[in-house]
């Protein structure tokens, strides 16, 4: 009898898990139109893409309330550590991004720290702190003037330029 208790409420269990999982939502994936690259939180296409040098891409991308660099970004960076090794004479400004949503004040702190986690980055692989400046736009300068998730995965970057 205790037996069939046990069996009869690791079924009722088992058929409550399989009910809630089939409620489940999934999360939307969006495609870069012109790359075809799946976005995720992410933009990883390069219609947006300038080059501090050749072959060097100047930004990188960050996901949504994040300063955390991704794969990508590491990557990139550590090109933008090569090229500035090569030329010592070019100081750099490092310019932080966010998407439209949140408040002015959220995204200019949000935009300091994405560009801050850029600066750190390259301080690792030799670039001197006398080199990068910090600048944060926030939300006022969007590359795309969207309000979609492509739209805004886009905005959420650091750029590095070169400094006049």
């Amino acid at each position: 009898m205790r037996l069939s208790k046990i069996f009869k409420n690791t079924l009722l269990i088992l058929t409550a898990c399989l009910v809630l999982s089939a409620c489940a939502t999934k999360k939307e994936v969006a495609t870069d139109s012109i790359t075809g690259q799946m976005q995720g939180d992410v933009y990883t296409g390069t219609d947006t893409v300038e080059y501090l040098a050749d072959g060097v891409p100047d930004r990188v991308f960050f996901a949504t309330n994040e300063s955390i660099l991704t794969t990508a970004s590491r990557e990139t960076l550590r090109a933008q550590a090569a090229w500035l090794r090569k030329n010592p004479g070019i100081n750099v400004v490092l310019e932080g991004h966010a998407d439209e949503r949140g408040t002015r004040e959220y995204n200019l702190a949000l935009g300091e720290r994405r560009a801050n986690a850029a600066k750190d980055y390259l301080m690792t692989y030799g670039i001197s702190s006398d080199r990068i400046t910090v600048l944060s736009y926030g939300k006022e300068r969007p590359v795309d003037s969207g309000s979609n998730p492509l739209a805004w995965s886009k905005n959420r970057r650091s750029v590095t330029v070169k400094a006049n």
